[in-house]
């Protein structure tokens, strides 16, 4: 699949849910009104959806949410998915909060899952409860910890959030250094209301880089893994770290992902309200999915309109957990 800007089409996110089991201060609202499950895609409408991908070209799938261990059965739709491995299919990953991990790391593993991301914003026990609103953060270092004993290479994604988990930073790569954890860090970005001003918190990664090259020693590197993130090494390690800085180091140009959200809706991209609406045209048979596909292609946008200023509003409506991570 190749869009209207030449851009070939790899990468598709699958959120299998909105709802999550944790309320990060970044992401949600306090209060969340979530989807009505009859109008969710079925698990079964989704592996048929992502087949047909699969045959058009797309070689690696993530499944995200909100949190997608909250939903039941998630681990037979891995299941299903990884049995495309090797056969058009290159990875199956996920994306969650650990919060559930440490019961399902081995049936990942089983279902063909090799590496996935974990979003872990702090490690001070007590700042983790704030950001999350009421996580424990034992549960997600079981999670963690089991998805490494199981064999899942893990990389850590923290939210860089000025005022909040910027001394966290240097910590982090640390302990990911440590336990032979790679470190993404990522810009908060400007979807959904949320209870407070992003401006308060956004923190460039450009500083935060800056910041880090004076404490360790970060050689640039050429490591890709299909995503937005540019890598450098860590000295005497084999720990990589990530940054994902859609507002300082904008990475369109690259872009060779869509979005499905668990309400069958196809978002082009992040920053963009337009979407394809793939739960009626799978609904509707025939060659009505194909068609959707080709239009997205043709509706994918050049670029994202992510800003951050003061006061204004988000740069889409939706939150995070609707369109996944």
């Amino acid at each position: 699949m190749i869009d209207s800007h030449g851009r070939r089409i790899e990468y598709l996110r699958i959120s299998v849910t909105d709802r999550c089991d944790l309320r990060c201060r970044y992401c949600m609202a306090e209060h969340m009104t979530f989807l009505p499950r009859d109008r969710l895609l079925t698990l079964e409408e989704i592996a048929a959806i992502a087949e047909r991908f699969i045959e058009r070209g797309v070689r690696k799938i993530r499944l995200t949410g909100g949190e997608p261990l909250v939903r039941r059965d998630v681990v037979e739709l891995c299941r299903w998915l990884g049995s495309h491995l090797g056969n058009g299919l290159d990875e199956l990953t996920m994306t969650t909060n650990a919060n559930r991990l440490a019961d399902h790391a081995h049936s990942l593993f089983d279902a063909g899952m090799r590496r996935i991301n974990v979003s872990l914003d702090t490690l001070n026990p007590e700042r983790f409860r704030f950001i999350t609103r009421h996580g424990d953060i034992n549960r997600v270092m079981s999670g963690i910890f089991a998805a490494r004993d199981a064999g899942l290479a893990v990389k850590i994604n923290m939210v860089a959030l000025k005022g909040l988990n910027a001394d966290d930073i240097a910590p982090m790569l640390r302990w990911c250094a440590d336990n032979g954890f790679d470190l993404t860090l990522i810009e908060t970005m400007p979807l959904g209301a949320i209870d407070e001003d992003r401006v308060d918190r956004f923190l460039p990664l450009t500083q935060v880089l800056d910041g880090l090259q004076s404490q360790f020693t970060l050689t640039r590197a050429d490591h890709r893994t299909g995503g937005p993130a540019r890598y450098w090494k860590l000295a005497d390690s084999d720990t990589r770290l990530g940054l994902i800085s859609p507002l300082t180091a904008n990475f369109c140009d690259g872009c060779n992902r869509v979005r499905l959200t668990t309400e069958g809706k196809l978002f082009m991209c992040l920053g963009h309200e337009d979407q394809v609406d793939l739960k009626a045209a799978y609904r509707a048979g025939g060659e009505a999915l194909d068609d959707a596909i080709d239009m997205a292609m043709l509706r994918k946008p050049a670029r994202h309109d992510f800003r951050i200023e003061r006061d204004a509003a988000p740069a889409v409506s939706r939150h995070m957990s609707v369109t996944g991570g």
